[in-house]
């Protein structure tokens, strides 16, 4: 199987390199019309049936990798070093993604599949898909090259084969660890369609915005993918690592979210360019760093640059994807600024306080947050290159510039929905916000009620004001968002007599990229207020004898016992809590330790009950080697639950604004079917 893949990764190179070839030359020769013994249309046909064919060959190459995997292939490095007899067989598909050679790979693979469904939809524009087919043959060059000569995943171990493998890495033995990385590359790997047919449509010259319409989908599902592949990520660090958060602003995670705010800009910034022909060049420049910094990304965590959980060692590919990144960036340069003149904006901002200055500040501050980020991921690069000492940028440094940050978007979220287009009157202000600034400081009272004031101990702490702002401005922002339902559900109610949530359905189907978009915005808020739950975390930890309690808020957590259990995988010992409150015994929790026959590599296996208002999140850090006793390190963490209910919202609201809006004339039947005969029917469009 070694050789067939290496044969077929070879191949896939050679036809990617014909793709880019042939439809370069086919491409100018259709520009500049000059006469040429092939036609260009045929040529560039070949190039497009050439990565069609492509698809074909890296899909062997994988097939061969993870065929090798479940057949124990110990000859291949790759196997040997990332799976074993025992593994279980969920696990061995993971392989292919838990090394350096084979992630790359499944990026080749990913673009490939991304290129084939692209090519089988040319007929839709030729020329602009031939640009965009041309570009992606162009990045899966570069991919191919380096599986072949920098990374090949079918190199032959040399000495003895070894009768078994090291096994995959514990940290990705977890069930999430199958779906979230193959999700966050679908997002990575994604961007590169809308980079292809953006940066194709700017050297075509291509009129209008049809290019924005053809690849709304691509970016949307894209976005999809990647905010799915990083919350999968964030639960995984949670259940698995055992120091009881979610995000540590790692460098990786840094670099799958920095390329989701640029990419939500552009989501946000098209619409401009769609309704009023402006930001041409803000949007044209935003698809091409999103798709950069998911380059920088994939730098980050292969070639072993950063220390971080998600990174893999230190690899010569660093200044592969560096020189590659460099002719991206030159190429998108060049184009820019040969075709400027095509980017004039056909409208100016002409009021601070509309629905195109929202989108503007929006903007602003995800690039703002987004460089923030930037810096703070590569400074510890920076400073070890200046001053060959390197210094690191902590959790707090990043806090203070996201935290107000993200309360200023979240204030963004609800403002932006309620202004018009051009300009906003002081009467229109004061009709669509006086009920959501009354929500806001209903909210403010009513924490304080609670118990939740801007300060601790009797001095001011950043944490809970920062808590207290954000349940405000989510109140503030869910009723803005709910009342603009309201409002246009009521309308359709009175017309049609419908009942108000079929009539909120009927509303979103009209329209379902505006109230898919509202949709989502309602899962941002959520999360908010997972997230603003942060501030008032508890812990505790106790060496446990048998019969010994440890007490955490409500809960009493008493130890009743200890077990071991033993497969062919790992090794494993539990301690057994039984969880009281108020006296009565209520359920019993098992935290873990896990040890690896493979590797040798411990492993913790959180115990976790959810509930709405809070999570009882419990850790086994071992025993005592003095006493025997094991130590439990107990959290209550409010509202946790709430980031992954925002996480579900957002999913829908995706896939509602990715649905074809009803026509106006399949929705004025519907409509007029329910009204009566002296009411005239309401017609399509909000």
């Amino acid at each position: 199987m070694a050789t067939f893949g290496s044969l077929a990764l070879i191949l896939a190179l050679a036809l990617a390199a014909y793709n880019l070839f042939a439809g370069t030359i086919a491409l100018r020769l259709l520009a500049t019309g000059q006469p040429a013994r092939v036609a260009p249309e045929r040529l560039a046909d070949t190039a497009r049936r050439a990565g069609i064919a492509g698809f074909y060959a890296v899909t062997a190459a994988a097939f061969a990798l993870v065929w090798s995997v479940f057949a124990n292939d110990f000859s291949i490095t790759y196997i040997l070093e990332h799976s074993n007899r025992a593994l279980p067989a969920a696990y061995k598909f993971a392989a292919l993604w838990s090394g350096q050679e084979g992630s790359l790979l499944l990026w080749a693979w990913l673009l490939g599949t991304y290129g084939f469904v692209l090519r089988l939809m040319h007929k839709t524009d030729v020329k602009l898909y031939a640009y965009a087919g041309t570009i992606l043959a162009g990045i899966q060059v570069f991919f191919l090259a380096v599986l072949n000569f920098a990374a090949p995943p079918f190199a032959l171990f040399r000495g003895s084969i070894p009768p078994d493998g090291n096994g995959l890495n514990p940290l990705l033995q977890y069930p999430e660890m199958v779906i979230h990385p193959p999700m966050l590359y679908l997002g990575y790997v994604g961007f590169s369609v809308p980079f292809a047919f953006a940066l194709g449509a700017l050297m075509m010259r291509y009129p209008g915005e049809k290019w924005i319409r053809i690849t709304r989908s691509w970016t949307m599902v894209t976005w999809l993918f990647l905010t799915i592949g990083i919350f999968l990520g964030m639960h995984w660090a949670y259940a698995v690592l055992g120091w009881g958060g979610y995000w540590g602003w790692d460098p990786v995670e840094n670099a799958s979210f920095m390329p989701w705010l640029t990419g939500t800009a552009f989501l946000h910034s098209v619409m401009m360019q769609e309704k009023k022909g402006m930001m041409k060049s803000w949007n044209v420049w935003l698809i091409f760093s999103t798709f950069l910094l998911t380059m920088l990304g994939t730098l980050l965590t292969r070639a072993g640059l950063v220390s971080s959980v998600h990174a893999f060692a230190q690899s010569s590919i660093g200044s592969w994807f560096v020189t590659f990144m460099c002719i991206v960036a030159a190429v998108c340069i060049f184009t820019y600024v040969l075709q400027r003149g095509h980017l004039k904006s056909e409208h100016q901002l002409e009021s601070l306080v509309s629905r195109e200055s929202s989108f503007l500040f929006n903007n602003l501050v995800l690039l703002t947050a987004c460089f923030v980020i930037l810096w703070g991921t590569l400074f510890p690069i920076l400073s070890e290159y200046v001053q060959g000492t390197k210094v690191t940028v902590g959790a707090p440094w990043y806090n203070k510039v996201a935290v107000p940050v993200g309360l200023f978007l979240l204030f963004l979220t609800g403002v932006g929905p309620l202004l018009p287009w051009r300009a906003t009157s002081l009467r229109s202000i004061r009709r669509n916000f006086v009920i959501p600034v009354i929500a806001l400081w209903a909210m403010v009272v009513g924490c304080l009620v609670a118990g939740v004031r801007p300060w601790k101990d009797g001095a001011f702490d950043a944490g809970n004001f920062y808590a207290l702002v954000a349940f405000a401005l989510a109140a503030g922002v869910l009723t803005a968002i709910l009342s603009e339902f309201l409002r246009g559900a009521g309308v359709i109610s009175r017309q049609t007599h419908r009942n108000i949530l079929s009539a909120t359905w009927l509303l979103t189907r009209r329209n379902t990229r505006r109230y898919g978009g509202y949709i989502i915005h309602i899962g941002v808020v959520v999360i908010v207020i997972g997230l603003a739950g942060a501030a008032f975390n508890r812990n505790q930890e106790q060496e446990l004898a048998l019969h010994d309690k440890l007490v955490i808020g409500p809960y009493s957590l008493e130890q009743v016992g200890a077990t071991q259990d033993t497969n062919p995988n790992y090794d494993s010992e539990y301690a057994l809590l039984d969880v009281y409150k108020g006296g009565k015994k209520l359920f019993q929790m098992a935290p873990e330790k896990r040890v690896y026959a493979a590797s040798g590599q411990p492993q913790t296996m959180v115990a976790i009950h959810s509930l709405p208002t809070w999570d009882l999140y419990v850790v086994y850090e071992g025993t005592n080697p003095s006493t025997g006793q094991p130590i439990i390190k107990a959290f209550l963490n409010p509202l946790v639950s709430w980031i992954w209910a925002g996480l579900i919202i957002i999913v829908f609201g995706t896939l509602v604004a990715l649905v074809p809006s009803l026509s106006p004339a399949t929705a004025a039947p519907r409509v007029a079917a329910r009204m009566p005969a002296a009411e005239p029917a309401l017609k399509g469009g909000d």
